[in-house]
């Protein structure tokens, strides 16, 4: 493996600073920079509330609330990522609280006509589907009797779906002719950001929050049981020694190469945690041990010279694809699990990335979005190193 570079001598100083520094330039030219409304910048700007560059810099986002698409996606400039940019803006701009109220109301309504066969992304997923609304819902929220209420109608939506052992309301459909999705057609996703994992993390936050209402909280841990079970099925063990998922449910016998995406949208990361918090919350000992097994395996074969990959920056550093992901992932196993494993990855995570972040000057080929923008890497990176806000980490499944 080739040797990673020596880390600044104070990650957390550097990054913090790097991090100021780039929320001032965007506020001073935040146009083109990405989607409308995604919530990456006020996310970074809750993790460094205690700066002067917080403030302004929610208050440029802010201008823009509202342009982006009407559609209720946490992602892309949806709705839903509006709200978790305006309730975790309100730390250092809390005349935001009303706006974010009122779009929470309407988010939390009776839940849209989604597919409930044959069904399409925008119908189930956490980047742009009802998944990523509950979460958003969840973001910066208290888990009181309320929040329970306003999750009723999607949480019951991603139930239904989950009605059969082996997810037949899930297989995709509309995808054939599709020039990068037909891989996907009338198969079953098992991504966090696509997928099963991503249904099995909103279904577990919904879990935590509605025990208030026990019918809905015992169909929702019905529904959960089927999604996580299946996950489960669908593992298998890579040539490196890593027990992972497929991007879709195994059509025969698993792939005999090594699986190289390994990231919070698919493999080992996101759907190793997903089912570890589903086993923690629904009290199941054995299941959260059976995750955190299989997210030690990722831990101690990951090779960032075979599993980071990309064109782009963002790819290899990212919080979707990259680094930046399996560190939140590594992070959440170690202060939830204590995990050793993980505090190892986190280490080496932390490491490798320090050494790799951009001046907020040469920042080409970055957006300032969450999930594929520098705010997401910063905000992994703060996180991870000194255990600032976690209240931002619901809007990635975590906690």
């Amino acid at each position: 493996m080739v040797q990673e570079p020596a880390a600044p001598a104070s990650p957390l100083a550097g990054v913090h600073g790097l991090a100021v520094r780039y929320l001032r330039q965007w506020t001073v030219s935040p146009a083109d920079r990405g989607h409308l409304c995604d919530p990456g910048i006020p996310v970074l700007a809750h993790v460094v509330a205690d700066d002067r560059a917080a403030p302004a810099a929610v208050a440029a986002w802010a201008r823009t609330a509202g342009r982006g698409p009407s559609r209720p996606a946490l992602y892309d400039g949806g709705l839903a990522g509006t709200l978790v940019g305006l309730r975790l803006g309100t730390r250092v701009h809390p005349a935001l609280r009303p706006v974010a109220d009122r779009l929470r109301a309407h988010l939390a309504g009776r839940a849209p006509r989604y597919r409930t066969r044959a069904v399409t992304f925008p119908d189930y997923d956490l980047i742009c589907g009802p998944a990523g609304t509950l979460l958003a819902l969840c973001t910066g929220e208290p888990a009181d009797r309320s929040v329970a209420a306003r999750l009723r109608p999607l949480a019951a939506h991603l139930a239904l779906l989950c009605d059969e052992d082996e997810l037949p309301r899930l297989r995709t459909g509309h995808y054939q002719d599709h020039p990068y999705l037909a891989w996907v057609h009338g198969r079953v996703n098992t991504g966090m950001g696509h997928g099963v994992a991503g249904v099995v993390a909103a279904l577990t936050a919904a879990v935590r929050r509605c025990g208030a209402d026990p019918e809905l909280a015992g169909e929702l841990a019905a529904a959960l049981d089927r999604a996580r079970y299946w996950l489960v099925r669908q593992a298998y063990d890579d040539a490196r020694g890593i027990r992972t998922w497929p991007g879709a449910c195994l059509d025969g016998a698993p792939p005999p190469q090594a699986h190289p995406r390994q990231a919070w949208c698919y493999g080992t990361p996101g759907v190793a945690w997903a089912l570890w918090d589903a086993a923690d919350a629904l009290g199941d000992a054995a299941g959260a041990r059976w995750a955190a097994s299989a997210f030690t395996t990722l831990a101690e074969h990951y090779d960032v010279d075979f599993h980071l990959y990309g064109d782009s920056p963002a790819d290899r550093l990212g919080l979707c694809h990259g680094a930046a992901g399996v560190l939140a992932v590594a992070d959440a196993f170690d202060r939830h699990a204590h995990l050793p494993a993980a505090a190892a990855l986190k280490r080496r995570l932390v490491r490798y990335l320090t050494a790799r972040l951009p001046r907020p000057e040469d920042e080409e080929g970055w957006t300032a979005d969450l999930l594929t923008g520098l705010p997401g890497v910063f905000a992994a990176l703060l996180t991870a190193v000194h255990g600032g806000p976690r209240t931002w980490l619901p809007c990635l499944g975590l906690r």
